[in-house]
């Protein structure tokens, strides 16, 4: 048997690759959601794939490299674009709708940081559309078999590999024990930290605590990424799409304030789209805004300062072809109507580059133990994801996992032993029953939460210090030790969202922790990663990737490992320039 955790885009991706080429393993599907809840399903833009005539996969490659500050492992990126088109090609073989070109083609959108258009989309519904089609696809298989509303709390480790895990069944509160030879972990990623994101409230890092705290590093968590284009009342994302049909940011005065940061010159409305400006990374334009803040040139609303997003110019017919959902969004939550009028927008964290330590094949350094999608690191994101890549990889690398699971199970280790594992479960077990009895507790889940979410906002976010970073590892250092006298008001069997809060924010510290201590660790400016203290990037002590040992009654531990560079040596990240 093999279990996966976690049912979104590289989950399903996962038990899809198993059934087709293993047809007698058992598949045990565990998400503590219905698959549609996953978040894969908020994916709005696109994902990267070449298929057009004047791009190709050496132009793919150096926009990857070059835009994750060249902190990727280039290995990874070099199979991630070798394999992105078959992948894009087979979900249309299962019915994903992508929009086409009036001849018929698939239509690719250029995005930030790409210098060709290379995006496939379907509208700016396309997480919607591959998660359905992929959902779709798995239930022909019979042998994956689906735990809906289960939460992951332990992974069952003996013998020097994992061998299963245990999980809360949440109708009935019952503690379940899967007992498997192979575990791959594909949990999304951890924005919940984080007050302000585009994240869903499901995203709180459990896979990636499940991992950790079994021995497994978090590689690179320092590098968190903004996405320039959230709502200010919400948080929610205006896609990226949305400056690659042409939409411009602009700043109180009405001016392309990104011609200032080193992003392009401006260009009048209605020329050409593909130049960098607006299409510039995630990274430099998140951080543009905070320049801007700074000026005093942002917009005030009654949710703080912001930017303008205009796509007025875009016109009706091509924002209700193209961006159906942002107008509808924004119309919702803002009360702006994107035809009509400038839509304000200001960056949320959206997207975690480190996670799990993986190695090219989404193996980790535990035995039976694979990871995929968010929650991993390959690392093919290095310090700054491009826009659509994160589709790809879900993709790409959930199909990977799987085939270096079926490797892995062919080898020929056998089942566990059972008594062991039943005493790893009884523990897992004896852990919760513990949390939901304790009473006498001065903390509050809540509490907790708030605190944890104004130090990392505070100290962790666009730019950062040294002496902010040292006062985040010592906040969040105490609120883990404080976490450990929370008391739970919710003390039934059914449903019992009090007890999953609690185990959300156990994963939520853990997460907020290795994050502060990488990122103080790490005293140069690289990508998502900016220190007003170290603002120059620097490849002779840092081109390596952090590794955060989890420590159960100490920080974790930073160690570090080398950069895998193939063919792209570290240059200036240049885009100054246009599209072609």
């Amino acid at each position: 048997m093999l279990r996966l955790s976690g049912r979104g885009g590289a989950g399903l991706r996962a038990a899809i690759a198993l059934a087709e080429s293993s047809p007698g393993l058992r598949i045990a599907l565990i998400s503590k959601v219905y698959p549609m809840r996953s978040h894969t399903c908020a994916a709005e833009g696109g994902a990267a794939g070449v298929i057009k005539s004047d791009d190709s996969l050496e132009h793919h490659f150096n926009d990857t490299v070059g835009g994750g500050d060249w902190l990727c492992d280039q290995d990874a990126v070099d199979y991630l674009v070798q394999q992105a088109p078959r992948e894009l090609i087979q979900l249309e073989h299962w019915g994903c709708p992508w929009s086409r070109e009036p001849n018929g083609s698939v239509a690719v959108r250029p995005f930030g940081g790409m210098k060709k258009q290379r995006t496939w989309f379907a509208a700016d519904k396309s997480g919607f559309h591959i998660l359905h089609t992929l959902f779709q696809t798995s239930l022909q298989f019979p042998s994956i078999q689906r735990f809906d509303e289960y939460y992951a709390t332990d992974l069952l480790v003996d013998d020097g590999r994992c061998q299963g895990l245990t999980a809360i069944e949440m109708r009935s509160g019952q503690m379940r024990h899967f007992h498997a030879r192979a575990v791959i972990v594909a949990g999304g990623g951890a924005g919940r930290m984080f007050p302000f994101t585009t994240n869903g409230a499901i995203k709180t890092g459990d896979g990636m605590a499940l991992a950790y705290r079994a021995g497994v590093p978090l590689k690179d968590m320092e590098f968190v990424q903004y996405h320039p284009t959230g709502l200010p009342s919400t948080g929610t994302l205006l896609t990226e799409a949305c400056r690659g049909e042409g939409g411009v940011l602009l700043n109180k005065n009405g001016r392309r304030f990104l011609q200032d940061y080193g992003m392009g010159p401006e260009t009048p409305l209605g020329k050409p789209v593909f130049k960098t400006m607006e299409l510039g990374p995630r990274d430099r334009v998140s951080q543009a805004f905070w320049h801007e803040q700074k000026k005093g040139n942002t917009v005030p609303t009654q949710w703080g300062e912001a930017m303008l997003l205009d796509m007025r110019h875009l016109g009706e017919k091509t924002i209700n072809e193209r961006l159906p959902l942002v107008r509808d969004v924004s119309i919702s939550y803002m009360g702006v109507d994107p035809v009509t009028d400038a839509v304000p927008v200001r960056p949320v964290v959206h997207y975690m580059m480190g996670g799990i330590h993986t190695d090219i094949r989404a193996a980790t350094p535990l035995a039976g133990l694979f990871a995929a999608g968010e929650c991993a690191c390959v690392s093919i994101n290095g310090a700054n994801r491009l826009g659509s890549n994160s589709l790809t990889e879900l993709l790409v690398f959930g199909r990977r996992a799987a085939m270096s699971a079926v490797g892995y199970l062919e080898c020929g280790r056998g089942a566990g032993n059972d008594g062991a594992l039943g005493a790893l479960a009884d523990a897992a077990q004896a852990r919760i029953r513990a949390l939901i009895q304790r009473s006498g507790g001065k903390e509050s889940v809540a509490g907790l939460r708030k605190e944890m979410m104004q130090t990392m906002e505070q100290h962790a976010g666009i730019y950062r210090t040294g002496e902010g970073l040292a006062e985040a590892c010592g906040k969040l250092a105490d609120l883990r030790r404080r976490y450990a006298a929370i008391e739970l008001h919710d003390r039934t069997n059914v449903y019992n969202t009090d007890l999953l809060q609690a185990l959300e924010l156990g994963s939520m510290l853990d997460c907020a922790e290795a994050v502060a201590v990488s990122a103080l660790a790490r005293k140069e400016s690289r990508g998502a990663h900016q220190r007003l203290d170290f603002p120059e990037r620097d490849d002779k002590n840092f081109l390596r990737h952090s590794l955060a040992a989890f420590n159960p009654s100490a920080p974790p531990r930073v160690d570090y490992r080398d950069v895998v560079i193939t063919k792209s040596q570290p240059g200036v990240r240049d885009y100054s320039g246009g599209h072609q």
